[in-house]
Formats: C-alpha cells, sequence, structure tokens
C-alpha cells in the first residue's frame, strides 16, 4: 500500500496540482491582506482613533441603523440582531474581537474559505483522480497489475486525504506568513469568545467560554478539514462514476455554489438541512452565527456531512470494484 500511494502522489506532484493551488492561494492572500489593510486605514480616518472599543461602538450604531429599515426581511434582521447582541457582548466584557494580528487574519481567512474555496481547491484534486485515468488511456494497465481493486482505489483515496491537508495547512500557513508582514506575527494568546449558540432565535451565552486565539485557530482548521474531505469524498465519487473530469467537476461546482446560495434562503424549508451543502459553514456555529434553518446545531451538521461521506465511499468502492473496464 505504501508504494501504491507513494506512485498516486509522485503523480499527482507531476501535474503541479498542489504548486498551482499554492500560488492561488498566495495571491488571494495578498489580496485579502491588502483589502483588509485598507479597511482599518478607513475605518481609522473616519473615527480619528486606533481605540477598537470606538470602533466597535460605530459598528454597534450602524448595525442599529440598518435594523431601523423597513425593507429588511425578517430572515436578515434576525441575523442582525444576534449580530448586534454579541457586539454588545464583546463590548460589554471588553474584549477586541478582532484582535490585530497574523493568527487573527488567518482565522478569519479560514472561516471565510471554508464552504466554498478550501472544498473548491480540494475539488480540484478529487475530480480526477480516477477520470483521469480513463482519459489518459492507462486505466487499462493500472486493473492489469497482481493488486486488488480496493487497494488502488484506497491508494487514491489516502492520496487524497494527504492533499486534502496539505490545502488547509498550506492556506494557513500563507495567510499567516504573508499577512504578518503588515499586521504584524503576535496575537497567539488573545482572548476569544466561543459558546455562543442560538436557540429559538435568541442568543444564548450560557456557554459562554473564553479561549486562546491560537487554540481556536485550530479548531476552525479541524472542522474546515472535515468539511474539505466530505467534498473531496463527493468529488472523488464522481470521478469513479463520471469517467468525464469536466462533467464531474461541473457536477459538484454547481452543487456548491447552490450550496451558497441555499444557505440564505431555506430558513422554512426544513427537510434543506439534510443536504450536505447546506451543513458546510460549520465554523459558523464557533462564533455563534444564527444556523440556515432553526434547530441546527454544530453535532446535527456533521452527522449529515458524516452520512454523505459514508455514502460516497461506499458507492466509490463498490463501483470501482465491480464494474467493466473497456
Amino acid at each position: 500500500m505504501d508504494k501504491l500511494v507513494q506512485n498516486e502522489m509522485l503523480k499527482l506532484l507531476a501535474r503541479k496540482r498542489l504548486v498551482i493551488i499554492g500560488i492561488i492561494i498566495g495571491v488571494l492572500v495578498l489580496l485579502f491582506t491588502y483589502a483588509q489593510y485598507k479597511q482599518s486605514e478607513s475605518q481609522r480616518e473616519k473615527l480619528g482613533t486606533k481605540d477598537w472599543r470606538t470602533a466597535l461602538q460605530q459598528q454597534i450604531v450602524d448595525t442599529q441603523n440598518r435594523l431601523s429599515s423597513s425593507r429588511l426581511s425578517d430572515d436578515w434582521r434576525k441575523q442582525l440582531q444576534i449580530s448586534l447582541k454579541q457586539e454588545q457582548y464583546y463590548l460589554d466584557h471588553d474584549i477586541n474581537p478582532t484582535e490585530p494580528g497574523a493568527v487573527s487574519f488567518t482565522r478569519m481567512f479560514i472561516e471565510n474559505a471554508s464552504d466554498l474555496f478550501i472544498p473548491l481547491l480540494v475539488m480540484i484534486i478529487a475530480s480526477d483522480m480516477v477520470s483521469s485515468e480513463h482519459s489518459l488511456g492507462s486505466i487499462k494497465l493500472l486493473l492489469t497489475r497482481p493488486v486488488k481493486r480496493w487497494r488502488i482505489l484506497m491508494s487514491k483515496y489516502i492520496t487524497l486525504l494527504l492533499s486534502a491537508s496539505v490545502i488547509v495547512a498550506m492556506a494557513a500557513l500563507l495567510a499567516y506568513v504573508l499577512s504578518g508582514i503588515v499586521f504584524s506575527y503576535a496575537g497567539w494568546n488573545a482572548p476569544v469568545i466561543t459558546g455562543f449558540s442560538v436557540k429559538a432565535g435568541n442568543l444564548d451565552t450560557s456557554h459562554v467560554r473564553l479561549i486562546s486565539q491560537w487554540k481556536f485557530l485550530l479548531m476552525d482548521m479541524g472542522l474546515v478539514w472535515f468539511v474539505a474531505v466530505v467534498v473531496g469524498t463527493l468529488s472523488f465519487m464522481l470521478s469513479v462514476l463520471i469517467r468525464s473530469t469536466a462533467a464531474g467537476m461541473g457536477v459538484m461546482l454547481a452543487a456548491l455554489i447552490s450550496g451558497a446560495i441555499l444557505s440564505n434562503m431555506v430558513s422554512s424549508w426544513q427537510s434543506a438541512k439534510y443536504l450536505f451543502m447546506v451543513n458546510m459553514k460549520l465554523t459558523n456555529y464557533l462564533n455563534g452565527v444564527s444556523p440556515p434553518i432553526n434547530g441546527m446545531t454544530l453535532m446535527s451538521s456533521m452527522a449529515v456531512l458524516l452520512i454523505w461521506w459514508a455514502i460516497a465511499l461506499i458507492v466509490s468502492f463498490t463501483v470501482f470494484t465491480r464494474k467493466d473496464v473497456y
């Protein structure tokens, strides 16, 4: 098995996919770093101070002004009310929610990339792991080896898991290193609040606690890795079922984009909580953001994703070990 995995990794490195992904992440991190810097400077000029309390108070006032609008939908109004309570909680407890530094930037970058950007990068790797063997004509040669089919597919899947781990780690490392040039590399032990939960549209702070930012970042990365693995496994299944890499990527891309849209529109569609793409923003549960559908929790979303992962894996191995190759 080790040699099979090594062979698959060599194939992946030869295609330079990880190098290209690293370049894409690096460019986006630089763009976001510049945007964050300009936003901070603009805010300081507007308020005439660097005091985060003044900035947060202004943010609370802006949120209150938005809530006074009669054009807001009920779902968006509820989300703003929850955000307002969180902002007020930070101010009352003298905690800066945007502690400056590369660690804070990395955490925000990982959270914002958790449900679309990073899964898309993993999808790029997973979508052609099997289908490319058909397009290159190497599938027959691969299956004529004196190795059981499930071992061949398992080696590809292990390579996918390693790739997902590398992509998440690469995103965090590049975000930290590049943003630190502007924001400094401090902030590892800055206090971060977690434990917010939304029940019946109200913000519950009974389980709120302070943890160090590095612990919070590790929690974020773990959840993002889990989502990336689920999306990668689903893309892996499509690679087994569909011989065309472009078609498999198209199906998965449509699912991910539709999930990003549905998450803002399915509050009254209860059965939508069983769709994998509605459950991908796991990091929101750590920040106390209202779930797309009332009643959704971190454990329920992880359970749904786990079921989708298991089904995709079973289908992949069943089809690959039984289908005829011609």
